[in-house]
């Protein structure tokens, strides 16, 4: 968490750490890190946050999902474990650890044309895969072999991959991009 906090204020935001609804209604946009996403939905529900979540992200709120955040941004996981559930507001099926395990991470230079020219270096640990993309959603970058692993649904973002871990901001500053438009 402390890395996407590190990102967000080196682009000029000003961080607060959600930990109870009252810090969600103080926020103008929302990351949820990676983890374990079983353990944060079960979290999210014992401090009462998920519904929350859920209705902040329907009434607009720009949040942006990275590796177990993605999961929980999903309205589909095709292999969660017995009752995990997810915030939703995402239309795609979302595959967890779909690369494996931890020793199975790795590095990747991505495609992503709606962030520019350079390539995206993206670090893939213990990730998911969209596994299917949804009418409403589109992707915003894959790997080499064609994989879908960043995706955007109007004020949702969600990848894989964790940037904020070797300074990559083009999807933090996407999600400002789209907080400073709610605001108007």
């Amino acid at each position: 968490m402390r890395e996407h906090a590190n990102t967000c204020e080196s682009l000029g935001a000003q961080v607060t750490l959600v930990r109870r609804p009252r810090e969600l209604a103080q926020v103008e946009a929302l990351v949820l890190p990676g983890g374990e996403s079983s353990m944060i939905d079960k979290l999210s529900r014992a401090f009462d946050l998920q519904k929350p979540i859920q209705a902040a992200i329907a009434a607009g709120l720009p949040v942006y999902g990275t590796c177990a955040g993605l999961i929980l941004l999903a309205d589909r996981i095709c292999d969660g474990i017995e009752g995990q559930q997810t915030f939703g507001g995402l239309d795609v099926t979302v595959r967890r650890n779909a690369f494996g395990s931890q020793i199975d991470s790795f590095e990747s230079d991505l495609h992503a044309p709606d962030l520019g020219e350079e390539p995206v270096r993206a670090v893939f640990i213990r990730a998911p895969i969209v596994a299917e993309v949804g009418p409403a959603a589109r992707s915003l970058a894959t790997l080499p072999g064609g994989e879908v692993v960043a995706v955007e649904q109007g004020n949702l973002l969600g990848t894989s991959f964790h940037p904020e871990l070797i300074g990559e901001t083009r999807f933090h500053a996407r999600l400002m991009d789209k907080a400073r438009a709610r605001r108007g």
